[in-house]
Formats: structure tokens, sequence, C-alpha cells
């Protein structure tokens, strides 16, 4: 069973974090998505934590945690220096691998990218979130009146958009909240086994004010990064997981992620956007193969297979 408490955030708000296993093993942080909270990780973490020391906590504005007063208060710079409060109350000093899902992977790039955490942050496994930085130099090269890049590339930043809508939506701030209070918290358990193929292990008690304050980290965030994007590389090694059948996050956004990432090791799966509730037991399989390579700098075994076979499917 996790272990529960509370630590202060940099600008003191109250941040709910759960732990699993035993505190002398190897360190590994969950960061959920969007309209998530811890619990979407728990059939991983649960699994993860027979090997490892696991962290998983409420971003600001989901499950217990406290939700920000202003917009800006979800920015992607405060949000790495959330995940560095965690870090630095539970584990403070050590190092540590990182995973995220969703939303949980668009803002832990920020971390893997930048100083704060840089000499900490072991491994990333990012899973169906790139970096809005990344995205948005990936949709200039597609979209620039002066691209060189043939017709179905370029189609596939249209694509793209379109399978964004409601990032758009997400801009106006009265709509998407009105829509969470007024029945979308109830379907959204229905949604997901319909539209996604997946069932929640626990019902989510608090998903209507997951839904109401996520939609801050679309307002904060996405319009200011694709006006303008910064040249983020990475500075560890990272595993990308793709779901072929992403309903929100295609695996074209990737294809130039190798130019920021020198240590880049891909594994392909058929799934949806979900993919941690539909095949908890798989991805925690390749969390757990990826952090202890990463443990024992074994490049010659799962990092040269992952290299040769890029596309490896489940």
């Amino acid at each position: 069973m996790p272990t529960h408490q509370f630590i202060n955030s940099s600008d003191g708000l109250k941040l709910h974090v759960a732990t699993l296993g035993d505190a002398s093993n190897t360190p590994i942080v969950l960061v959920h998505g969007y309209p998530d909270n811890h619990q979407v990780w728990l059939p991983v973490a649960e699994l993860l934590a027979y090997q490892f020391f696991v962290i998983a906590y409420d971003v600001r504005g989901a499950g217990q945690s406290e939700s920000g007063r202003r917009v800006s208060d979800y920015s992607l710079d405060q949000l790495s220096k959330d995940l560095m409060s965690v870090v630095d109350a539970v584990i403070p000093g050590r190092r540590f691998h990182l995973v995220g899902h969703d939303w949980g992977s668009i803002q832990s790039w920020e971390s893997v990218t930048t100083e704060k955490l840089r000499d900490r942050i072991a491994s990333y496994t990012t899973i169906s979130g790139p970096s809005l930085d990344h995205a948005a130099h990936w949709m200039r090269t597609r979209l620039s009146p002066t691209s060189s890049l043939p017709l179905n590339e370029r189609l596939k930043a249209v694509k793209q958009f379109g399978s964004s809508w409601y990032v758009v939506m997400f801009q106006l701030p009265v709509l998407a909240p009105t829509l969470w209070q007024a029945g979308l918290g109830k379907l959204w358990p229905k949604y997901l086994q319909h539209r996604e193929g997946v069932i929640e292990s626990t019902p989510n008690p608090t998903q209507v004010e997951d839904g109401k304050e996520g939609v801050q980290l679309y307002r904060a965030n996405f319009l200011p990064k694709l006006a303008n994007p910064e040249q983020r590389y990475a500075s560890c090694p990272v595993q990308l997981i793709v779901p072929r059948f992403d309903n929100y996050a295609s695996h074209n956004l990737y294809s130039d992620l190798s130019q920021w990432v020198p240590e880049l090791y891909r594994r392909d799966i058929d799934a949806t956007h979900w993919v941690v509730l539909s095949h908890h037991e798989l991805i925690a399989q390749w969390i757990t193969e990826f952090v202890s390579a990463c443990e024992l700098d074994q490049q010659d075994s799962l990092f040269a297979h992952l290299r040769a076979n890029p596309s490896e499917a489940a």
C-alpha cells in the first residue's frame, strides 16, 4: 500500500505525494497526465515497487494537491520546480529515474532539458507527451512556406492540428471547466472504455476537479511555446514509448526527436493513449529494463537491442 505525505512547493502550495517500496532502493518518479492524478500510475507503480522506490505525486490542481490561483502558476517552469520540491523533500540529494505520461511527460521534458535537475535525473521514459518546444519546431519545419519537405510530410502536421482540436477549446477560460462540471466528469470512465478501450483500476473521486483545474496547463503553455519554441536538448538517456493508435499525440511528432536527444531508445506498442492502464505489466517491464540498464550502464545489451530495433512491437 502507498504511503502518503504532503510537501510544500516553491510557491507555497501543498503537493500530495504517494510512495511505494523500500526507500533504500533506486528511486523512480512517476508523473501523471491530464485529466488524471497519481492513481493512474498505481497498477504500474505496484509492480515497480518490488524492485524500486516509487514516487508518484499529484500535479498541482489534481488529486489531493492544491491548485494554483493564476494561469501562470501552471507554467512549465513552475511545474519543473514542483518536481524539484518533491524530490528534494522525499529523496534529498539522490539521483532518480523519471517517467511521464501525457501531460506528465510534456512537463517532465522541461526538467530533462534544463539545468535545475540535470545532475540528478539518471534517465527519462516518455509516453504520449512530446516536448512542446520539440513539437513546435516539428510543426514549423513542416508548415513553413519555404519548407522543402514532400507534401506527405507537410500533411502530417495538418493532421496533428486536427487531432489537437481540444487544445484550442481549452484556451477558453469558461467552456472546458463548465463541461467538466456539467457532466463530463461522470461520463469520463465510459469515454475511456469506449474510445480508448481501458478501464481505470480505481474510480477517481476528484475527476471533475482534475478536469476543471488541469485545463490551466494548456492555457499557460501551448500558445507561448508555439510562438517562441526554444532549443532544448536532453541531458540523459531517454526511452520513448509510442502507442501506435494514440488519438492525441501522433507517432509522427517524434520523427525528428533524435536531433534533440543524443541517447534515444524507442519502443512502439499496439495500444491507445492510456497505455499505462491497458498494458501496465508491459510498461512496468520496459521501465524496469531501461532503468536497470542505465544503472548498470549496459549499452551492449538492452541499448544495443533498442538501437537495432527502434520500432520493437509488443
